[in-house]
């Protein structure tokens, strides 16, 4: 393990329609660096990615970027980051963003935020892990998800601790005392 812990954020390349999603995004991106945090994340400056990743780099964070070849330009792909690494697909990109992170922060996103955030629960719900995730539920943008979660359940498709291997938190001031409790 680094001496230092890194949160793997990930989150839409697009900034969607309501702003506080945007301004979640930076204010996490600075708390990331005011707890002297690492960020991982998906290297773009579009959306909420590059938002975040802006912040955290204007307040001083170290940055690890990790994207595909193929997503370079249509991403913007930062190239002023403490470590960039690029990949052949989205699959090696998710593996190292895992890989070198000890919490997972999932902020409102698309489809690819919602591959990313199911990928990493199932890895937990089969024992390949025991790191944190946390869903940022700003504005309630992830109540239709764990709806879901809760269906899934009641369905008998998956057993009731699915629920326990995600935490969902409201704001990013609650999100930095979960992770600081998560990783001490």
């Amino acid at each position: 393990m680094s001496a230092f812990r890194s949160i793997c954020v990930f989150c839409g390349s697009r900034s969607g329609v309501r702003p506080a999603y945007a301004a979640a995004a930076r204010d996490f991106g600075q708390a990331i660096a005011a707890e002297g945090w690492r960020l991982v994340y998906g290297a773009g400056d579009v959306g909420l990615m590059g938002e975040v990743a802006r912040a955290a780099q204007l307040a001083g964070a170290r940055t690890m970027g990790v994207i595909p070849t193929h997503l370079m330009a249509h991403e913007q792909g930062r190239r002023d980051l403490s470590q960039l690494v690029i990949t052949e697909d989205m699959h090696e990109r998710k593996k190292v963003m895992f890989m070198n992170s000890d919490a997972i922060v999932v902020l409102p996103g698309g489809a690819g935020s919602l591959d990313e955030f199911f990928e990493v629960l199932t890895w937990r719900q089969i024992g390949l892990h025991s790191k944190p995730i946390f869903l940022l539920d700003t504005e309630g943008y992830w109540q239709p998800l764990t709806s879901l979660a809760r269906h899934v359940i009641t369905e008998g498709f998956a057993e009731a601790p699915l629920l326990d291997y995600y935490s969902t938190v409201p704001d990013v001031r609650s999100l930095v005392v979960a992770l600081r409790a998560a990783l001490s």
